[in-house]
């Protein structure tokens, strides 16, 4: 592991903006990765579809969003609760501060905005006083608001500030506790808590709203104050840990504790940034960086429910995708190792704690299961190997490679077992429950036109295969046999390694010739007995690439139709399905002509892996560049794109998306 000196942060001015109002301040709490690089004010995309995107930390499962110019609530929208149902906007401003004047009038303020990876900051001014205003979470339970306001004028300022927040959802209902406030759900068993620090001398708590005054100050010239408060969402299971007591020693430290988290980010963004590829070390890249981190940053959740350990959402933007996926999981611990190993191994072990006896992993976990059911109906593509070894790479943790290997070689064994009809040692997708969505939804590519007349064939109550053996599945499965191969060598199992690698032999052969067509140039899905090709050209045709199986000839056949515009190197190149194929769907076609960012990223790295360097390259810069708003400031990373506008289309903020789009630009690709 290489070591990295203290991050050394320089004071500089920052330009606010965001919040449509702009103005030069200079700010107490300074970064070097951009701000701004995701829109938190709510705004309409170029559909008009109205977006409220919300700001996240430590796991918790509540975020935060930025007011527009018009308002007068002196505080951050939301928060954004994930607590209850699939996601609910709890309030407009669920807190809030007023401060009224000598003469007990509301004081007025112009606002300007910005959002970093380590907070959110408001600022409030007129010509006597400035607030700054910054939001940020010290653990996964508690978020801190803390204002600073200053007088700039040259008399001595008389204030009198309140608190005060309304709930917008008819299933939240408020009470208090001595001086603090208690939010109950109607829909979750999380409780949420509202505390100042600073002395409360009145309040007025109704089941819908809440007013706080505090004592009143007086602010010499030139001189300042703050305002805290702190805003904590619980599930039951956590309630007995939670110490609100803690909490007011978080918000007297706030300001250490806010510099510590900017600190960490920059640690984490530093780190990434020294793994860059020579090509992409320009400044330019940097919003797409801190945007690819920040995406997996506000999707990520601590253990709660029935998800025992830390992971990513694919995205907390849309409501079904509140919880872990197996092959989606994969690949974050993938990203999250080339910064921190720790969140990476939580993200393996949320979905290992649901492998079955027979080395069954579920397709997808929630934290709660009356909102939605865990799926067993089938499984998903077998990358754990190489996700675990990508984090061993990273830590050279052998502890974690001896934890997951039962687990790495039940599931790999499971596949045999349960997915292989007719016994030659080439598998199939299929699902548990005799479904034939079930069974395309394994291979990951739900609706795509390979499997347009697939059949189901019955190999025992509990295990369905497709007609068809899919060459991106054998590929992933010869890659699994490398992959544990080389964990065993580091875990000094020698004999058992030479068994796997002696497998991947025998099946890089069956690879390169059942699967291949010498005539079109391709990898195809082929029939039950291998004889017949199912002439669909899609992305799993370069899978074999990435997991170097091809030989060289096949592999440079490939890459000259991936390169060709009249296939597949379109304005944003690889997409999922050739656009020569007469049902390419480019505009939300699902997985039937979009690109899909993991995708696009296995075929870049197969071009590396065959030292087609020169156009890895090129394709990487096109995607970025065409991708619409990658390289911008405020749009959101998207799960899939056009291929030939560049629009994104689907879920927002989507974590596989920034994470491969991280991985693309990294030296070595992973």
């Amino acid at each position: 592991m290489k070591s990295y000196p203290p991050i050394l942060l320089i004071v500089f001015a920052l330009t606010y903006f965001g919040c449509q109002h702009n103005q030069t301040i200079d700010s107490q709490f300074d970064t070097t990765i951009p701000h701004n690089v995701i829109n938190y004010v709510k705004h309409k995309d170029s559909k008009g579809n109205e977006l409220a995107f919300a700001f996240s930390d430590q796991g918790a499962w509540f975020g935060y969003g930025l007011p527009d110019s018009s308002t007068t609530k002196i505080g951050f929208t939301g928060p954004f609760l994930m607590t209850q149902e699939n996601g609910i906007w709890s309030s407009k401003a669920l807190s809030h501060l007023i401060l009224l004047d000598e003469n007990r009038k509301t004081i007025c303020f112009n606002s300007s905005c910005r959002s970093y990876n380590s907070h959110l900051e408001i600022t409030w001014k007129n010509i006597d006083l400035e607030l700054r205003q910054y939001l940020f979470f010290v653990d996964e339970l508690t978020a801190i608001t803390a204002t600073k306001i200053i007088n700039l004028s040259n008399k001595e300022a008389s204030l009198t500030p309140q608190i005060i927040g309304t709930i917008d959802n008819k299933t939240l209902h408020l009470n208090s506790k001595g001086n603090t406030i208690i939010i109950n759900s109607e829909k979750s068993d999380a409780t949420g808590f509202i505390s100042s620090l600073n002395e409360v001398i009145n309040q007025n708590v109704t089941d819908t709203s809440y007013h706080l005054a505090l004592q009143n100050i007086q602010i010499k010239p030139g001189k300042e104050t703050d305002i805290i408060w702190s805003q904590s969402f619980v599930f039951e299971q956590d309630i007995k840990d939670f110490d609100t007591k803690n909490t007011n020693r978080q918000m007297q430290d706030w300001q250490n504790l806010l510099q510590a988290n900017i600190n960490k980010k920059e640690i984490e963004f530093i780190k990434v940034k020294s793994k860059l590829k020579e090509e992409f070390k320009d400044s330019a890249y940097d919003i797409l960086l801190a945007k690819a981190l920040l995406t997996l940053q506000n999707n990520y959740r601590a253990p709660a429910g029935e998800l025992k350990h830390a992971g990513v959402f694919p995205s907390y933007h849309y409501e079904w995708f509140h919880g872990f996926w197996a092959w989606d999981s994969w690949k974050h611990a993938v990203a999250l190792a080339q910064y921190n190993t720790e969140k990476a191994k939580y993200q393996i072990r949320a979905m290992i704690d649901y492998i079955e006896p027979n080395g069954f992993i579920s397709d997808c976990i929630y934290r709660d299961t009356t909102i939605e059911k865990h799926n067993y109906r089938n499984s998903k593509p077998p990358l754990l190997s190489w996700a675990v070894w990508e984090i061993y790479k990273n830590d050279a943790d052998k502890f974690f490679l001896e934890e997951m290997l039962p687990s790495l070689l039940l599931q790999h064994s499971w596949w045999y077992k349960n997915r292989d009809h007719d016994n030659d040692k080439i598998c199939e997708y299929g699902s548990t429950d005799g479904t034939l969505i079930a069974a395309k939804w394994e291979s990951g590519m739900d609706n795509a036109v390979r499997f347009d007349h697939s059949k189901l064939l019955k190999s025992s109550e509990t295990a369905y295969s497709l007609n068809q053996e899919s060459v991106d599945l054998n590929a992933y499965l010869y890659a699994d046999k490398i992959y544990l191969t080389e964990i065993l060598k580091e875990l000094g199992q020698l004999e058992l390694g030479m068994r796997f690698q002696l497998e991947a032999k025998i099946l890089k052969q069956k690879i390169q010739t059942q699967f291949f067509d010498s005539v079109t140039g391709w990898f195809y899905d082929t029939d039950i007995s291998g004889k017949s090709f199912i002439k669909t050209k899609g992305c799993e045709g370069w899978i074999p690439l990435w997991a170097k199986v091809a030989t060289t000839n096949q592999a440079e056949k490939i890459a000259e139709k991936m390169m060709d515009t009249a296939y597949f190197f379109k304005q944003v190149p690889f997409q999922t399905l050739s656009a020569s194929d007469k049902k390419f769907k480019p505009y939300r076609g699902y997985w039937r002509g979009p690109v899909w960012v993991d995708q696009a990223y296995f075929g870049i790295k197969g071009l590396q892996n065959y030292s087609f360097n020169k156009e890895a390259i090129q394709a990487v810069n096109q995607m970025l560049h065409n991708a619409e708003g990658l390289m911008e400031k405020g749009p959101a990373i998207r799960e899939n794109y056009n291929p030939i506008t560049g629009e994104g289309m689907e879920a927002y903020n989507f974590s596989w998306s920034a994470a491969h789009f991280m991985l693309m630009i990294l030296d070595g690709g992973y």
